[in-house]
């Protein structure tokens, strides 16, 4: 979908910029003007926004008058609050903007999607990078585990920020993309991690690469196209005995076969056993034995459908007892590119963000973007 396009009157415009500039310098002045747009709410029937010298513009350029807080809602294909109802609205505020309670910096647009309200954080991206750090680590880390994360996520946005160019939004804030939880969970050295990589991205020939990464390896990351069919060369997995270190490493999981009957749509499950595994040692496939014959299904539809919280990862193994599968299992996530324990722990030992990042992204380069353009 195309953005919706439409002209701000010069005088509102003015204050539009004026506000987001205040939010942005009580964070870092230093900050690019690099934007990015992220979607944190999707198909919502009505949406709660409340914060200080709230403004908002219709989709003509109007301001619209507003008591606090102000409730959003879908009413006939449009949005609406109060007795004012528009394509779409843009809001800032003097301070923070709060959605249903939630904290964000920048703009806020709400739009009418599929009968459903989507809204859409528009702000600077390294103010957003600030808002990652919590969201996808902890910034009680080691600075260098926090500053390659930061590198990392940068990367994965700006790369986003390109393919998805023509889109609504650049981003989702779930684990879809990455995680993003506003600015609630913002603290003095995940401002530092972004501030001291100010710009800096992972490049390859040239390029902003595929910045996958993940929450623990298991012992060995994975190969792109083991999971996404796409083999990328700075993709091809590494030893990472590293994460091996944290209690994440591995995990055990118990399920009723007829949890997992309902969730795969497929009845008379009698038994479940581990297919073959690729060149990582990660499950391709699942047989699921039925009572009308054996079915293979692949690891990873299998994990997603389940659950990817359930089922962390494909390098299992599982035997059913019963009514039971057993499930026993390494690693949390598909496993390719960084692996965030193994940063740690590498963090931990001396190594420092530059040594972090050319390790899980070989033949890969630390560029800024400012060069790429």
């Amino acid at each position: 979908m195309k953005y919706i396009q439409f002209f701000i009157i010069p005088l509102l415009c003015l204050v539009f910029v004026g506000l987001v500039s205040g939010t942005a310098s009580a964070l870092a002045p230093s900050f690019s003007s690099e934007m990015i747009r992220v979607a944190i709410l999707k198909g919502a029937d009505a949406v709660t926004l409340e914060g200080e010298g709230l403004l908002a513009l219709d989709d003509s350029g109007k301001a619209v008058p507003l008591e606090l807080p102000v409730v959003f809602r879908i009413e006939r294909g449009r949005v609406q609050t109060g007795s004012r109802s528009s394509r779409l609205f843009r809001l800032s505020a003097a301070g923070m903007l709060r959605v249903n309670g939630k904290s964000y910096r920048g703009l806020i647009e709400l739009s009418s999607q599929h009968g459903k309200l989507l809204v859409v954080n528009e702000l600077g991206l390294e103010q957003y990078l600030v808002g990652v750090i919590n969201s996808e680590i902890s910034s009680t880390w080691p600075m260098e585990a926090i500053k390659a994360q930061a590198v990392i996520a940068r990367t994965f946005a700006v790369a986003k920020r390109k393919e998805r160019s023509k889109a609504f939004y650049h981003l989702e804030s779930t684990v879809m993309d990455q995680a993003y939880n506003g600015s609630d969970e913002e603290d003095s050295r995940a401002v530092r991690g972004v501030v001291e990589t100010e710009g800096e991205i992972v490049t390859y020939n040239g390029s902003a690469i595929q910045a996958f990464y993940h929450a623990n390896s298991g012992g060995r990351t994975e190969a792109s196209q083991n999971v996404w069919g796409v083999s990328l060369p700075y993709l091809q997995g590494v030893e990472c005995q590293y994460g091996l270190t944290s209690t994440t490493s591995s995990w055990e999981q118990t399920l009723s076969l007829s949890r997992i009957e309902s969730v795969l749509k497929m009845y008379g499950i009698t038994d479940i056993k581990a297919g073959l595994r690729n060149n990582r040692g990660r499950l391709k496939t699942v047989l699921l034995v039925t009572e009308r014959g054996t079915v293979s299904l692949p690891a990873t539809k299998f994990r997603m459908a389940v659950g990817s919280t359930v089922i962390k990862s494909t390098n299992f193994t599982v035997r059913v007892e019963g009514n039971t599968a057993l499930f026993s299992g390494s690693g949390y996530g598909h496993g390719v590119g960084l692996c965030q324990y193994g940063a740690k722990q590498r963090a931990l030992d001396g190594f420092s963000y530059v040594e972090i990042l050319a390790y899980y992204y070989p033949g890969t380069r630390l560029s800024k973007l400012s060069d790429l353009k």
